[in-house]
């Protein structure tokens, strides 16, 4: 198993590659090129730099003794344009031409040394949440989702309020640029079913996957975040059930998961370490967080500790060790801690602090476990 941190680049991410080099444990980071829009062709040079940023070291850097570096293994998007999920020209790409630029950008990224990308398959929004920075009992403060206010809230009202409370930082999946477009995605989805976007789906990965497996790059699909329909999109990889039928639009073990336990544990009906025991053969990249129900479909997010939420994180992490895992794992959202959303303000979700105590947590159920088996 290889522990990851994601990282937003620099000029765009409050913590820096120097804080991560002191978080123990932590081999891989997790990159995009954040200013790319969904079916834009990633450039050679442009990934070349940014692998040479994160495996690279400065002068200076050296001569302070430091030594340790990273891999760029991960990257955490190559998002999938609307026209894949519609199978229709929509905003001005066509699904074919969208394609190609993916398959282009992966050939890209594999010769770059890239082994996973993670993506999705979510209409519209990639992620949601009503609250970004709800306060917790502890004093820290946390992503939160409210299930009646999605419901009582038009999506509109919603883009504007992520947009207002982001420390100014951009979010991925709620780039302004392509909501921009919203009414006309909006439009677009109307009718569309299930069993359209299963089709769809298909279709990109059968164009797809045989350039995975020339470039020696695996694909990661992501589940739902959160695991239900909204706004009356249809939402496809929510499920265990979900899950075992996008894994059997191709059999390809360059296609599968990057299985988010907390998105996925987001439905209390769901079991996410029988999941990892089911789909351990297919797992390229994991999140593993801890979030806490409230009823109703609402939830908070929570410290990785399994005792402090509703998802087993220690149960998930055995399952992993017993199974001698060997890709790729990253702790996911983590609290704000310490006064850091008034001082470094932190993209929501994607401090320092709470990141490097939950990898310090799953790393050492991951020692403990190991070292029974």
């Amino acid at each position: 198993m290889k522990m990851g941190f994601r990282w937003y680049g620099e000029g765009n991410d409050t913590v820096t590659l120097d804080h991560v080099r002191q978080v123990p444990g932590v081999e891989t980071i997790v990159w995009s090129l954040h200013g790319k829009q969904a079916g834009e062709v990633w450039e050679q040079a442009e990934i070349d730099a940014e692998v040479a940023k994160i495996t690279g070291l400065s002068d200076e850097a050296r001569a302070r003794g430091i030594t340790r570096t990273f891999d760029a293994e991960v990257v955490e998007s190559v998002n999938v344009h609307e026209s894949i999920k519609l199978g229709r020209t929509v905003l001005g790409l066509g699904r074919d031409e969208a394609i190609e630029n993916y398959v282009t950008t992966i050939r890209r990224l594999g010769r770059a040394g890239v082994k996973v990308v993670c993506y999705n398959f979510m209409p519209v929004f990639d992620w949601l949440r009503t609250d970004l920075w709800h306060p917790l009992p502890d004093g820290s403060t946390a992503l939160f989702f409210e299930r009646a206010v999605v419901d009582a809230m038009s999506p509109q009202s919603l883009i504007a309020d992520m947009e207002a409370n982001t420390h100014g930082l951009t979010l991925p999946g709620w780039e302004p640029e392509r909501l921009a477009s919203f009414t006309e995605l909006d439009a677009a989805y109307e009718g569309v079913t299930r069993e359209d976007m299963y089709a769809h789906y298909r279709y990109f990965l059968d164009a797809v996957i045989p350039a995975c497996e020339e470039a020696d790059v695996k694909l990661g699909v992501h589940p739902d975040d959160p695991p239900y329909d909204v706004f009356g999109w249809p939402r496809v990889v929510s499920t265990k059930d979900d899950l075992a039928c996008v894994l059997s639009l191709h059999d390809s073990p360059y296609h599968g998961l990057t299985l988010c336990l907390g998105s996925f544990s987001a439905n209390p009906d769901q079991d996410p370490v029988d999941a990892v025991r089911t789909f351990m053969d297919r797992i390229h990249f994991t999140h593993v967080r801890n979030i806490k129900h409230l009823g109703n479909g609402d939830f908070t997010e929570v410290a990785h500790r399994a005792c402090e939420g509703s998802v087993d994180t220690t149960g998930i992490m055995r399952a992993y060790a017993e199974a001698g895992y060997q890709g790729y794992v990253r702790p996911d959202h983590g609290r704000h801690l310490w006064d850091e959303n008034t001082t470094n303000k932190p993209r929501p979700g994607y401090g320092l602090y709470d990141r490097a105590l939950g990898i310090q947590y799953l790393l050492g159920a991951w020692d403990a476990f190991r070292y029974d088996a």
